[in-house]
C-alpha cells in the first residue's frame, strides 16, 4: 500500500505542497509497519535515546552533517544571524539565531501572531473537535494540562499547534505581549509530532514530555503557552524571564535538536483565526507559515 504523503498549504506561495520528511524511511518503519512497534516502545520514545542522539548531534564531528543539510532542504543561509561555518556542531546550527529583519512581527495590537516557524493547524472550540487526527477522537485537554481547573477554564477555547520540523527555524516567541509565569514541566515519552505518527496515535500531543507558561495578558485575558517535546529533542531550552513584561514577538526559547510542537491556547471569545487556518484545519490540513506572521485577530 502506498505511502500517504503529507500535504500542507503554503502561506508564503499560496500553494498546496508535499512536505519533504526528514528521516521519513525511519518514521513511517516506526509508526506504521507492525514490526516498528518494537523498537518505537523499547528504545525511541524514551529519554535516553533523544539524550543519546542530542550528545551526538552536541559532538564536534556533527558539523559535517551541516553542509549537506543545506543542500538538500535549501535553508536560506542569508537569514543566518551568523555564518554557516561558524556553527561547531550540528546542535548550534540547529537552535540557531536569525537576523531581526528576517522574522518582522505583524503590527497591531489587536493583532496576534504566530509564535514559531511551522506548519499550523487550529481548533477554534477544543471541546467541539471529535476528529483530531483520527476520527472519533476529542483532544483531551484535561491530559494535556494536567490541571483541571485550566482545563474547565479553556475547555471552549482556541488551539493553535505549530508544528515544527528539522528543517525549520527553531527558536520560539510570544505570540502578544504580556507578564509569563514560570514554565511547569510535565514528564513524559518522546514520540513523533509527525502527523505519519499523529494518524496512529493521536494522544502523543497530551502524552508527551511539556512545559507549560501561563502569559497574562491585558486585552487577551490568560493564554496558555506549552512546548511539546518529541523524538531526538533532548531539551526545551527557555530563554526568557519570569514575571517580567515581554512584547509581542520577544524570543521565549529554543528548542535543540529533532522535530517539535508548540501550542498557543486562548481564552474563550477572545480571539478569531486568521481565515486561511481555519479553512484548512477544517480540511485537516495545516498551513505552512512563519514565525511574526498573523494567526489570530482580538475580539471585542
Amino acid at each position: 500500500m502506498p505511502a500517504t504523503p503529507i500535504t500542507f498549504f503554503n502561506r508564503l506561495t499560496g500553494r498546496l505542497e508535499t512536505e519533504a520528511v526528514y528521516g521519513e524511511g525511519f518514521l513511517r518503519f516506526t509508526y506504521e509497519n507492525p514490526l516498528g512497534a518494537l523498537p518505537l516502545h523499547a528504545l525511541v520514545k524514551r529519554a535516553a535515546f533523544s539524550r543519546w542522539y542530542g550528545r551526538r548531534m552536541d559532538a564536534p564531528a556533527s558539523r559535517a552533517k551541516i553542509a549537506p543539510f543545506l543542500a538538500s532542504y535549501g535553508v536560506d543561509i542569508g537569514e543566518f544571524a551568523d555564518a554557516p561555518d561558524s556553527f561547531r556542531t550540528f546542535n548550534e546550527f540547529f537552535y540557531r539565531k536569525l537576523k531581526p529583519q528576517a522574522r518582522p512581527t505583524a503590527p497591531g495590537d489587536d493583532v496576534i501572531c504566530l509564535p514559531a516557524d511551522g506548519r499550523h493547524l487550529v481548533l477554534p472550540d477544543i471541546t467541539r473537535c471529535d476528529d483530531f487526527f483520527i476520527k472519533g477522537t476529542r483532544f483531551d485537554l484535561s491530559a494535556l494540562l494536567r490541571d483541571a481547573g485550566l482545563a474547565e477554564r479553556f475547555g471552549h477555547g482556541s488551539m493553535l499547534i505549530s508544528r515544527l520540523c528539522p528543517v525549520d527555524y527553531h527558536r520560539f516567541h510570544f505570540p502578544c505581549a504580556g507578564t509569563p509565569g514560570a514554565a511547569r514541566l510535565i514528564n513524559g515519552p518522546l514520540y513523533s509530532v509527525s502527523p505519519i505518527a499523529l494518524r496512529r496515535r493521536a494522544s502523543i500531543h497530551w502524552e508527551n514530555k511539556r512545559e507549560i507558561t501561563l502569559l497574562r495578558s491585558a486585552g487577551l485575558g490568560d493564554v496558555l503557552l506549552l512546548e511539546v517535546g518529541a523524538t531526538c529533542v533532548g531539551s526545551i531550552m527557555q530563554t526568557y524571564t519570569p514575571e517580567t513584561p515581554v512584547q509581542k514577538g520577544a524570543e521565549k526559547g529554543y528548542f535543540r535538536f529533532g522535530g517539535s510542537c508548540f501550542i498557543t491556547i486562548f481564552e474563550p471569545g477572545k480571539i478569531r483565526f486568521s481565515d486561511d487556518l481555519l479553512e484548512h484545519s477544517r480540511a485537516g490540513r495545516e498551513v505552512y507559515a512563519r514565525m511574526g506572521d498573523v494567526a489570530a485577530h482580538a475580539l471585542g
